[in-house]
């Protein structure tokens, strides 16, 4: 019998067994590892019967060693960079104009449909750590669970490499990004001067606007962390270590450093730059703002980080 007609069978039992183990679950949890015990497969395990065990930030996980239908909640954009075929992505990343070309096959998924999940029959399954239904997708397929956050953008790239038995091929992305982004950044200072400030700027709903950290993708991982470009110092009070803070119009030339990042996407209200506030902000006098797409910015994958080092590049050297 075709196995799409067993899925509303097979999901309700999932639900059963998964209610019955809740409590038991909530009573003894799975202890996160610590810093020492990064995850890692266990590449002599086996090895025979085509799987690895991953250590997950909810223990071991024992996983295909080469995954064939990956349904991904989290850390989509990762995977995708390392050729990895999907058959579901999470709503966010099948948007992202980046990943079109790449997504014309998979189907979108969240973590309240379990009925869907099921009837593209993963092997591996990427979750968030803030999803729901992780005991219930566990059931479905095997698991690995991601903090946001948790890991920096490098060894996040690592750990999914780890994951799907590609560590060589993200190791030698992490090498030559690294290289050429400390590259970049010298250039770029001899450019616009070592002590110039950047600020990463966000258009959002309602005249509001939010301004970055170095950790919240729309390039200020590159930016601060692989260029060592400088931040002003009210967004270091304000956003280094929440990494946003939300601004008005009328402060928002107190946050804007010698060059402005500015994110916005299609469909943003773009009037503030009619008003004398914007007009009259140094960097915007000086032609010094770079715009880039939300839509396209919104990860630290090595896909999005390459697209925006070809932007900034293009910027800052023009």
């Amino acid at each position: 019998m075709n196995r799409k007609l067993l899925a509303p069978f097979i999901l309700m039992m999932v639900l059963i067994i998964s209610a019955c183990g809740s409590n038991n679950e909530a009573n003894h949890p799975s202890p996160s590892p610590s810093p020492s015990e990064s995850a890692a497969p266990d590449a002599g395990n086996n090895g025979n019967s085509g799987t690895i065990t991953y250590q997950s930030e909810l223990g071991p996980v024992e996983v295909p060693a080469n995954p064939q239908r990956i349904v991904a909640l989290s850390s989509a954009p990762n995977l995708l960079s390392l050729g990895a075929k999907l058959v579901g992505v999470d709503e966010w990343t099948y948007a992202n104009p980046l990943f079109t070309e790449m997504l014309t096959d998979t189907a979108v998924v969240s973590d309240t449909n379990l009925e869907k999940i099921l009837e593209l029959e993963p092997d591996l399954i990427l979750a968030g750590a803030q999803l729901n239904n992780i005991s219930k997708l566990q059931e479905i397929a095997p698991t690995v669970v991601y903090t946001w956050g948790k890991n920096d953008y490098l060894t996040q790239q690592l750990e999914v490499g780890k994951l799907i038995n590609k560590e060589k091929e993200a190791q030698a992305w992490i090498d030559d990004f690294t290289k050429r982004a400390e590259e970049l950044g010298k250039k770029v200072k001899e450019k616009i001067g070592k002590v110039a400030t950047v600020s990463v700027i966000e258009v959002g709903d309602n005249k509001t606007f939010y301004v970055f950290g170095n950790n919240f993708a729309r390039g200020t991982e590159l930016l601060y962390q692989a260029m060592k470009l400088n931040m002003p110092e009210k967004v270091k009070q304000d956003a280094l270590e929440s990494g946003l803070f939300t601004l008005s119009t009328e402060v928002l030339d107190q946050y804007t450093g010698d060059w402005i990042i500015l994110s916005r996407n299609s469909k943003a209200d773009v009037s503030f730059m009619e008003l004398e506030t914007w007009k009259n902000i140094p960097a915007v006098k000086n032609g010094h703002v770079i715009e880039i797409d939300t839509e396209a910015s919104s990860y630290s994958d090595p896909t999005t980080l390459d697209n925006l080092f070809k932007i900034f590049e293009a910027g800052f050297l023009k």
